[in-house]
């Protein structure tokens, strides 16, 4: 059984209040594979890379048991570039300049070593691209999910609409449920959100947590507090890494267990946002991670009298 990622790889030049770093490594498939292999160490990724891009990061991935079989290289072409700008209150953010380079026409190549994949991460991508990954695999994996945006929601609602049907778990956020289902009680979102295919819904709300609908139920995940945002860039796929991380390691899909992994999910997220890019990610320790979940726990923990 293996952990398959989707997703880009990218070089990004990083803006905040707190201080600026240029062509740091980013990405959605960074992000999440790194969080996902603390739980589990059969974590396979699928991408494409450009001349420029840093062939010691590939090390590190090695380091974490990550597989990079399926990690396409363009020798040819400059990699995936991404600069941002974000705001004081850290929520919003402005996008200074994009260049697709290799990402352009990225088609994601499926090792025949990676059909044995049991769980299935797809990273924000067009919608088409994440459909044609699943039909791909010669077998459908355990657990598929899968993030998308707001832009594919404005350029590709019909493919979104048909890759959704595909897929057990979709996340978003709050803007993008609302934009995606119409409706502006997120509860009413959900409801309709589900009625389009996906077994279950995260809503990811940013500093104010997440929430997750399925199997006729919700539960609401409290955010950690934190004295110092550094960097916001990748930590909701921090958080989905984590996520699916989790779940392959406990191996039973239901939403008790995905209760855990939401948790889970979201104390990588808040390593993720305390340094520039993906660094934090590189070097925790299962103690730290442990006392980070019991954190999370503290908040919410509480008896009625």
């Amino acid at each position: 059984m293996s952990l398959i990622v989707i997703g880009s790889v990218a070089l990004d030049d990083i803006e905040t209040p707190f201080g600026k770093a240029d062509k740091i490594v980013g990405g959605a498939a960074p992000f999440a594979c790194l969080a996902a292999s603390y739980f589990y160490d059969k974590v396979k990724l699928v991408g494409i890379i450009g001349k420029n891009f840093p062939k010691s990061e590939i090390g590190v991935w090695h380091n974490h048991h990550i597989d990079t079989e399926g990690l396409q290289v363009d020798e040819e072409r400059l990699n995936f570039y991404w600069s941002g700008k974000y705001h004081t209150d850290m929520n919003s953010r402005d996008t200074l300049e994009t260049g697709l380079n290799v990402l352009e026409d990225f088609d994601p190549i499926i090792p025949e070593a990676y059909q044995d994949c049991e769980y299935l991460m797809l990273a924000n991508l067009a919608p088409s691209t994440q459909q044609t990954a699943i039909k791909r695999l010669k077998k459908r994996p355990k657990l598929i999910v899968m993030d998308t945006m707001n832009f594919w929601m404005d350029i590709a609602l019909n493919d979104l609409l048909e890759t959704i049907k595909l897929i057990d778990v979709l996340t978003i956020n709050d803007a993008e449920a609302r934009q995606l289902s119409g409706e502006y009680s997120l509860v009413k979102a959900a409801n309709k959100i589900l009625s389009m295919g996906p077994k279950y819904l995260i809503i990811k709300k940013g500093e104010h947590g997440a929430l997750l609908f399925g199997e006729g139920k919700i539960f609401a995940a409290p955010a950690l507090p934190l004295e110092d945002v550094f960097d916001p860039t990748g930590a909701g796929d921090t958080f989905a890494g984590g996520f699916i991380g989790y779940m392959a390691k406990v191996g039973e899909v239901n939403f008790t267990n995905m209760k855990n992994a939401i948790i889970y999910g979201s104390a990588l997220a808040s390593f993720c946002v305390e340094t520039f890019g993906t660094e934090k990610l590189k070097n925790l320790t299962k103690q730290e991670i442990d006392a980070r979940i019991a954190q999370f726990v503290s908040l919410s923990k509480f008896e009625i009298l």
